[in-house]
């Protein structure tokens, strides 16, 4: 199922297709998919059709990762702890799907809680990426992603915290669309760390990724961090980029700032500067500009300061009391303790020991305080430069999708290079990673971010640069 949503939509109206029979296919695909990349939770043999003809997206099915509430359906944030808990309430964006006529037909596998970057710690197992199944899919949306490039669905709903959208679309070779913080509302998503969640979605296309935005956005009375109502954005995209201004940052995408760069850097480094090339053909201007380094090597360890705080938080009503299965014990904390020694991965233990120390009184000041300040750097360092630009262009990782290395995901300070996507996520800016190319037979993607609600402005560049490029997402076999 590679078609976009305007293809199926013209399918549908036309009789050539029926809504029952491409609800079968997406149904039948994900269970072939899942055999193969795991990449699915919970799989809807008899998805719900409820059509509504006024809406471009009546009958088109779709995969939500199994953050989203979804009534009457298994929704386990891919962890042993919620691993039996069915909702009787639908999140806000599934709710206006429903109401669109689209058709959910799978739940897909994510880290645990949107906690990780890999898709390795799901509780149903990781999740393999399409192109080589021995190498990761991203995460923390690697479902979502899996689903949109292997042809099951069209699109798929994901929630990016740091990078948890963009960069598994660029592994997976597809677009990814984080948009303004609050343009979509979060009501009914299981939250990771609630001042950088978003909402966003994978498709094949920057159109396609416009058309299901316009489709959820909006304000939404259950969410106090919602935005009013915005233009629609799929009617502004019309290609012109003619005397737009990108930068990009030379400390993150000058091969020169490498000591010893790999060959699959300095590959990628080359592909970013052709792309660089065809923006400029295009009548863009595009400029190096140089950040403090040290404020590039605070962006990762801010980002886990604040992230682990706001999950320790967030998932501190995870007891097995409300949710859950109960835990043993003679006791209310002897049941808490259990439920969570056993519910909760590794990972999610460590990430919430590091947001507990950072939160205590006597730490509070060094770390997470600290952290916060740092953040608001980096977002006024931002802000500054979208005074004078449209656009920041940036490589959306420095090489293809890793192979797995036999280890579930650790705590690290990576390069700059795989970190910096978590800007978007600091100052709320709409960011989208579309596909640029291959690297040693791997899809990878580059990233464009703009200022706080200029989304159209993004989307039209990715939309220019999307055209040019001439890459078709998802792996056709």
């Amino acid at each position: 199922m590679f078609e976009g949503i305007e293809e199926l939509r013209k399918k549908l109206d036309s009789g050539k297709l029926k809504v029952k029979d491409l609800a079968q296919q997406a149904v039948d695909a994900s269970k072939k998919v899942n055999s193969k990349c795991n990449a699915f939770v919970t799989i809807i043999d008899k998805p719900k059709i409820k059509e509504n003809k006024k809406s471009i997206l009546s009958g088109i099915p779709y995969s939500a990762k199994d953050l989203f509430s979804t009534k009457g359906i298994l929704t386990t944030g891919s962890s042993n702890a919620l691993k039996d808990y069915i909702p009787f309430f639908d999140a806000t964006v599934i709710s206006r799907l429903k109401k669109s006529g689209a058709v959910l037909t799978s739940k897909s596998a994510c880290d645990e809680f949107g906690l990780g970057g890999t898709g390795t710690t799901c509780h149903t197992g990781i999740v393999r990426n399409p192109y080589d199944e021995n190498r990761e899919a991203g995460g923390s949306s690697a479902g979502s992603a899996v689903a949109v490039a292997s042809g099951v669905v069209p699109f798929a709903l994901g929630t990016d915290t740091g990078d948890s959208v963009r960069k598994p679309a660029s592994f997976c070779g597809i677009v990814g669309y984080k948009p303004t913080y609050g343009l979509i509302p979060r009501y009914g998503v299981l939250p990771f760390a609630s001042s950088l969640d978003h909402v966003g979605v994978f498709t094949r296309s920057v159109k396609d990724a416009a058309i299901v935005v316009d489709s959820i956005k909006g304000p939404d009375s259950k969410d106090m961090t919602a935005l009013p109502k915005t233009d629609d954005l799929t009617p502004l995209l019309d290609g012109n980029v003619e005397g737009k201004r990108l930068f990009y940052i030379k400390e993150i995408c000058d091969i020169r700032s490498y000591d010893n760069p790999s060959d699959e850097l300095k590959k990628s480094i080359k592909l970013f500067n052709e792309i660089i090339e065809k923006a400029k053909k295009l009548g863009m201007q595009v400029i190096p500009e140089s950040i403090d380094q040290k404020l590039l090597n605070a962006i990762q360890p801010t980002y886990q300061v604040i992230s682990c705080a706001e999950a320790t938080s967030n998932l501190s009503m995870y007891t097995g009391i409300i949710y859950g299965p109960r835990g043993n014990g003679s006791n209310i904390n002897e049941m808490v303790k259990d439920y969570r020694a056993h519910g909760f991965s590794s990972l999610i233990k460590r990430r919430l020991v590091i947001g507990s120390y950072v939160l205590q009184k006597e730490n509070q000041e060094r770390y997470y305080l600290n952290a916060c300040r740092v953040r608001q750097m980096i977002i006024d360092k931002f802000n500054e430069l979208f005074t004078q630009y449209d656009g920041f262009i940036t490589l959306a990782s420095g090489g293809g999708a890793p192979l797995f290395d036999g280890k579930t995901e650790v705590l690290s300070n990576e390069a700059v290079l795989e970190n910096h996507l978590a800007i978007g996520n600091f100052g709320g800016f709409p960011s989208i990673t579309i596909p640029a190319g291959f690297i040693n037979n791997l899809p990878i993607g580059i990233n464009i971010t703009g200022k706080v609600q200029d989304d159209v402005n993004v989307l039209n560049i990715a939309y220019a640069l999307e055209k040019d490029i001439k890459f078709k997402g998802g792996l056709h076999e």
